[in-house]
């Protein structure tokens, strides 16, 4: 049995360092501006992190009564638990060397770097030189002082070969497909739509659609073809090949239709929905799917039914699950839209889908204490509502295929109307009801 792959890691941590000279210059007329007091360097950038030098004149401890220059480092950007070495050197301006240097990096450090927990925190030293000797020292020339100071900020990283990667583009087949649709090389077959021609390849069509691919590999010893569509626009069929070879919509399809408040056959004069029954027709999901996308987006109490009927048509699923789900929720507007009526004319059948699906809503909200709620849809636009209630109940009751579940509930729905218009005139305003609104 082969030993089974090894793979290796390496953990680096290590300092990214940067160094800022600050010049001090008049001394002497710094002194005197009080104990915690401090002149402050500009900020320089170590590590991603802004950083400044705080010199005391006075020093920094009260209790040292002035005797002492203070000298610290500060973060001055937002951080949190910032890990750094430091270096702080007073430099000899005598040209002798001898500088005064605090320095975390030539010697090891029992508890590792300094921590900076937040924006503002320092470290340095509060007795850094005794003043009385700094000012007879050699660091103080021309009343100029002058400190360097070095940090060092940590960071830790992970050198494995999965950290590297290189960047690969997209996809660009489709546009390379795309090219040899619009400059035809190669197209050996030609649909005839309405007059237009539209000239195109069997093997791509083929590969894209089990129904071309049963048309078009079982003909052999023809060179080329020329096949008329009688049942699609030319512009549905330019983006049918549009998505062939580019697996993407054209972009006129893209948009919803104009607001979203389509009834009757409106909604059908849509690219997308047109789009849709091609892709039904070729067996191309994927399309399918894109249209409902498109088509779900518009989807509103007025146009839900005349795309449910588009949706069942064209065998899309997902954009009937999708209508017939918000159809139920929004039932007492959608009864009384144009867009329902279009629904009766044309497919009753959909009736008792919506119907169960409505029946199913109730029974998930019962439990909630919510189905007064539900059913009290139906009560709320008074005589006319009763009335055409009134007509929809035999309606619903001649649906074939209706069953005895369906046409229980509806009777349910008509008499709870008619109880919630006998409990609206005694209790107009039942506040005990967890639903009940002003």
């Amino acid at each position: 049995m082969p030993s089974p792959p090894t793979t290796t890691s390496l953990s680096v941590t290590q300092t990214i360092n940067g160094s800022h000279s600050f010049t001090i210059k008049g001394y002497s007329l710094a002194k005197g501006i009080g104990i915690g007091k401090h002149i402050a360097s500009d900020t320089f950038t170590v590590g991603g992190y802004q950083w400044a030098i705080y010199f005391y004149p006075d020093g920094k401890n009260p209790e040292d009564n002035s005797a002492y220059v203070s000298v610290f480092i500060a973060l001055a950007s937002d951080g949190t638990d910032v890990r750094a070495l430091f270096e702080l050197s007073l430099l000899d301006q005598s040209g002798k060397g001898k500088h005064k240097v605090h320095s975390h990096f030539d010697r090891a450090l029992e508890s590792g770097p300094y921590t900076l927990k937040y924006r503002g925190s320092m470290w340095g030293y509060k007795r850094f030189f005794r003043r009385a000797m700094l000012e007879t020292s050699d660091f103080l020339k021309d009343d100029c002082l002058k400190i360097n100071c070095t940090v060092g900020v940590v960071v830790s990283e992970i050198d494995c070969p999965r950290l590297h990667s290189i960047h690969v583009p997209a996809s660009d087949i489709g546009s390379h497909f795309g090219m040899l649709l619009e400059n035809e090389d190669g197209s050996d077959i030609t649909f005839n739509v309405s007059g237009e021609m539209f000239r195109a390849h069997r093997l791509v069509l083929a590969a894209r659609s089990p129904v071309f691919e049963s048309e078009f590999l079982d003909v052999t010893g023809e060179e080329d073809r020329d096949i008329e569509v009688t049942d699609m626009e030319p512009k549905v069929f330019k983006a049918l090949l549009h998505y062939i070879y580019k697996d993407a919509l054209i972009e006129d399809a893209e948009s919803s239709s104009s607001s979203g408040s389509s009834v009757g056959p409106s909604a059908s004069d849509t690219l997308a929905a047109k789009l849709l029954g091609a892709a039904d027709k070729y067996k191309l999901p994927r399309l399918s799917l894109m249209c409902e996308s498109v088509l779900c987006k518009d989807i509103s109490v007025d146009s839900v039914a005349n795309i449910l009927a588009l949706a069942d048509r064209y065998n899309a699923s997902a954009l009937k699950s999708v209508c017939l789900k918000f159809a139920a929720e929004n039932l007492n507007a959608v009864i009384r839209s144009d867009g329902y009526d279009y629904l009766k004319e044309h497919c009753p059948s959909l009736q008792s889908e919506l119907l169960k699906t409505f029946a199913g809503c109730e029974e998930e909200l019962s439990g909630g204490g919510k189905t007064r709620s539900v059913w009290g849809q139906f009560s709320d636009g008074g005589a006319d509502t009763n009335e055409r209630n009134g007509r929809q109940r035999q309606t619903w009751g001649d649906v074939n295929g209706g069953a005895e579940r369906s046409q229980s509930v509806w009777v349910q729905v008509v008499n709870s109307n008619n109880a919630s218009g006998r409990n609206n005139n005694n209790d107009n305003n039942n506040s005990d009801d967890p639903m009940a609104e002003d």
